[in-house]
């Protein structure tokens, strides 16, 4: 299907260290959408910001400029569109 994303990964069960993403473009937002069973949390290190990201949370966020995490979890699965 059309997109205007580069590509799309899927994220199954997997703790996501902080980074930065290197393929987005500064001036453009990244989505990351988050599915399963799961109570993570979502970090954004610059803005010391912890937002809950249970499933059905959209988030849309500057990756290539503001780091981001996922760490572990205590319960469920954790599927995520990004």
């Amino acid at each position: 299907w059309p997109s205007i994303y580069l590509g799309i990964d899927v994220i199954v069960n997997q703790e996501t260290p902080p980074h930065l993403d290197q393929v987005s473009a500064p001036s453009l937002l990244d989505l990351v959408v988050s599915l399963g069973t799961h109570d993570a949390k979502f970090h954004i290190s610059e803005l010391g910001t912890i937002f809950h990201y249970q499933p059905g949370t959209m988030i849309s966020l500057a990756g290539k400029l503001l780091t981001h995490s996922v760490p572990k979890w205590e319960t469920g699965e954790r599927i995520a569109l990004a």
